[in-house]
């Protein structure tokens, strides 16, 4: 019997099947536009806050050679150029998020409400613990989020209006954590006692995180910390002879890095509980641990020809990781190195823009975000 064709309904089902694939694209693109990006955090995303109502003397970020590879001149970024957060902007289309206390500024597209020096705890909390004077200034996360809760009128103007507006906005929380345990560290305080703290601090993460939700924030990126063992500035301070205080693979100091991993351990926990809570949102854990050490396990592999442990601002190649207390980038004695690019860390502490650049991609596509950003 011969077949009987029904070029209709091919038509049809052709047609149909187009239709889903262009709403499945449609959709997907839509997606990952924003209509803006407010980031809040410490020195890792801190645009120029610290120095909108003028520029401590003290404050080496705010000299050259900070900026020099990207904005040429220093910005307030604790880096040589773009952070994290500016990465993600340009990936949407957005401006460079503005420092949120700039006066008489449009910030409809999105606002930078980190400062350099934040902490997740609030200042009472290292009054108690007799820390004051290791704590510099007031723009913890709950500080920040009243300067967002203040702008917020600016921005829309009724309820409905603003969790229409901020659901459709990337919130970047963070990082916050690190401040809070240099705090202590720095004070001379053991390790015991510092490993103490890490429960409050997410549970401070854990409460700005859900006021943002309240105001109606739907996708957020929540960055844990970075491997501070692998800093310059620690392995500087707290060097030691003994060579099983040392990881043998990285170099990087053991019990500060357990610190910095199980910050992230509890973070990750706590954001699982937090997407459960708030199933109409999307809570994306940021990686900095994992890439960081990667970078220093394999840094041609990146792009970094230099030494992954040392700074390419710095005491002028004096030690094993380019790091002086006495001669920090920004101050008399330091040095540049020729190419930033080429280096994991830019002043010992921070990291440099090739750096956060390659952060901002695995954060984005994968496989350092829990989930990517970009579905």
């Amino acid at each position: 019997m011969a077949s009987i064709s029904f070029p209709f309904l091919d038509i049809i089902y052709s047609a149909f099947f187009f239709l889903l694939l262009f709403s499945f694209f449609h959709l997907s693109s839509a997606s990952q536009h924003y209509t803006a990006i407010f980031s809040f955090g410490d020195s890792l995303s801190d645009a120029g806050n610290l120095l909108v109502n003028g520029t401590p003397p003290e404050l080496t970020t705010a000299r050259s050679p900070y900026g020099m590879t990207f904005f040429r001149r220093p910005t307030g970024r604790c880096s040589n150029g773009r952070l994290i957060v500016d990465f993600l902007a340009e990936e949407f289309g957005l401006p460079l998020p503005p420092p949120s206390q700039v006066r008489k500024h449009n910030f409809h597209k999105g606002a930078n409400f980190a400062i350099t020096g934040a902490s997740a705890l609030d200042f009472s909390f290292f009054k108690s613990k007799g820390l004051v004077d290791k704590i510099w200034n007031s723009g913890s996360l709950s500080t920040q989020i009243q300067w967002f809760e203040s702008l917020k009128p600016s921005l829309c103007r009724t309820e409905l209006a603003c969790k229409d507006y901020f659901g459709k906005s990337l919130f970047v929380v963070g990082e916050f954590g690190g401040n809070d345990y240099n705090a202590p560290l720095f004070s001379g305080r053991k390790m015991s006692e510092v490993k103490t703290y890490v429960p409050h601090v997410i549970a401070s993460i854990s409460r700005g995180i859900e006021r943002l939700i309240s105001h109606g924030a739907k996708d957020l990126v929540v960055p844990g910390v970075l491997p501070i063992g692998c800093f310059p500035l620690y392995l500087t301070l707290y060097g030691t002879k003994n060579r099983a205080d040392y990881n043998p693979r990285t170099g990087c100091l053991r019990r500060f890095n357990a610190l910095a991993f199980r910050h992230n351990m509890l973070l990750r926990q706590e954001l699982e509980k937090l997407q459960r809570r708030h199933p109409g949102t999307r809570i994306m854990y940021g990686d900095y641990y994992t890439p960081t050490v990667r970078f220093v396990l394999s840094p041609t592999r990146f792009g970094f020809s230099n030494g992954p442990l040392k700074a390419c601002c710095g005491a002028g190649g004096e030690g094993s990781y380019n790091f002086n207390m006495k001669a920090k980038c920004g101050e008399r004695g330091a040095r540049v190195c020729r190419n930033p690019s080429t280096y994991v860390s830019w002043d010992g502490i921070h990291l440099t823009e090739a750096a956060y650049r390659s952060i901002a991609r695995s954060w984005l596509k994968g496989p350092y975000a829990d989930p990517p950003i970009l579905r």
